[in-house]
């Protein structure tokens, strides 16, 4: 049995981005660049996790890659593991708590 498998088209890369040095994955997802992630490699703390759990299903990962500065790709798995372990919501309620106890 032949399969046929689809291959989106690649965007180009913006000639800016070649000069800045920014490079995409596959995906199309900006690999981890010292300007825009400068968190890439450290823990994720405890308010980035509870961050990453309030926003992700709201906000999309490019944003919230740039606002915890870790890669998109760092993102996506991270979230992922922590839906898998059944802490999304415990993150979730975690930081619903601290807002409404800050006056939010």
């Amino acid at each position: 049995m032949l399969r046929l498998q689809f291959q989106p088209e690649r965007k180009p890369i913006p000639e800016q981005d070649l000069i800045d040095g920014i490079q995409y994955d596959k995906q199309g997802r900006m690999v981890a660049h010292p300007d825009f992630h400068p968190n890439h490699g450290k823990p994720f703390s405890v308010d980035d996790l509870e961050y990453l759990c309030m926003f992700y299903e709201t906000d999309n990962v490019r944003s919230l890659s740039y606002a915890l500065g870790k890669s998109e790709h760092v993102i996506a798995v991270k979230y992922s593991r922590l839906k898998q372990e059944g802490l999304v919501e415990f993150y979730r309620d975690r930081y619903r708590r601290r807002y409404n106890e800050e006056g939010g």
